[in-house]
Formats: structure tokens, sequence, C-alpha cells
């Protein structure tokens, strides 16, 4: 008998003892649910995808990288010749478009698309990092 209301008295405590700790556990609230299920940002995919292509030739690859990126989204307002272009650095570290990555009709553009990106490119790459 003793055995029994021994073996009830602790099921019965392990039972509140459990019951006392999942109520103090306090919910996620939406963001934390938000940043659980959060995809990728581009910017950050295509450094995470860029700065290996850049370790060794530049002391900051990230950096390097999501200059690149911000740069040819501000300056190159065609999507297709965008999309393309940082594509071609995200795989290679250089700017890069090859000619299948575009539509034919925009293919005339590619050496215009260069000429406007050099400047910044080289700005990205050379200028050394402003804090």
């Amino acid at each position: 008998m003793l055995l029994r209301i021994c073996s009830a008295a602790i099921l019965a405590s392990l039972a509140l003892l459990g019951s006392a700790q999942a109520q103090s556990q306090l919910p996620l609230d939406s963001i934390q649910i938000r940043s659980l299920y959060r995809a990728p940002e581009p910017r950050d995919e295509f450094v995470r995808q860029c700065a290996p292509h850049m370790l060794g030739r530049w002391a900051h690859p990230e950096a390097v990288c999501g200059c690149l990126h911000d740069h040819a989204a501000a300056t190159v307002d065609d999507p297709d010749l965008r999309q393309a272009l940082l594509r071609g650095i995200s795989e290679t570290g250089v700017p890069t478009i090859e000619t299948d990555w575009v539509p034919p009709s925009k293919q005339n553009e590619i050496g215009p698309t260069f000429t406007k990106i050099a400047k910044p490119t080289l700005q990205c790459m050379f200028e050394p990092i402003s804090n």
C-alpha cells in the first residue's frame, strides 16, 4: 500500500512539474515566428554565393560583393540585364554577362551596361572600405 501511495505521489509531482515548465515558457511572438520562416534576402543570398569567389583576392569579400550588388541593382535599369549581371558576378566573382542569359533583343545592350557599371565596379573593388 505504501508503495502505491509513493508511486502515485511521484507521478503526480512529475505531472505538475511538467505542466509548470510548459506554462513558464513564453510563447513565440510574431517577430520570432516570421524570422523562423523568413526566406533569405536576395542581397544576402547574392553575397553568400559571390564571396567564395572573392576569397584570397580581397580583404573583405562580403563588402566587395555587397557593394557590387548594390551598384548593379541601382545602376542597371533593365531587369533582364541586371539579373544577368548579378548572376555573372555571383557565379564568377567578376562582372560577366553571358549572351544566352538575356533575350536576343537586349544582347546589343550588354556592352553599354558594362560601360555604365565600370566606375562603380572599380570603386567597389579598389577603394578602401569607409566606416
